[in-house]
């Protein structure tokens, strides 16, 4: 039974694309590296960060950022590298900054104005008659007659 549950923890963990060839010496720079490369995205595996991914623009990827660690850049100068060479896409967290910020604040303001619009939409709407109003004397004798039948 352990053997079996074993087995089901190893199939259900994430499968990591390290090679061993790829995993640094130094087990700092490595941590560094790995705490990295959870926050890049594969580019050609799109939604899938580049130490998930077997592509080898992915592994290109690894080793570009393991290669200026050990050149002893700062965490964020090896995010600027990586952006200057490949754009935001290859962020998994976006900036909220610059052009980015209008699509981080457009949809909140867009359900905000949705919400004001049907606020207003449902108070300026007519009364429909109303569901106290009593019958007429000739609706209810109709009433009366039609529920006889």
């Amino acid at each position: 039974m352990r053997r079996l549950l074993l087995i089901l923890a190893l199939l259900a963990s994430p499968a990591l694309a390290v090679q061993p060839d790829e995993v640094l010496d130094d087990p700092v720079l490595e941590s560094r590296a790995r705490e990295l490369s959870e926050g890049l995205r594969c580019l050609v595996c799109r939604n899938e960060n580049i130490d998930e991914s077997n592509a080898d623009l992915a592994r290109d990827l690894r080793l570009a950022v393991r290669e200026r660690l050990v050149a002893g850049d700062t965490d964020d100068e090896v995010i600027a590298y990586l952006v200057d060479r490949y754009g935001e896409y290859v962020l998994l967290r976006p900036t909220v900054t610059g052009a980015n910020l209008i699509l981080w604040l457009a949809g909140p303001a867009m359900l905000l104005g949705g919400a004001g619009i049907a606020v207003i939409a449902l108070r300026r709407r007519p009364e429909g008659k109303r569901r106290d109003d009593a019958l007429t004397p000739e609706e209810q004798a109709r009433l009366d007659t039609l529920l006889k039948e």
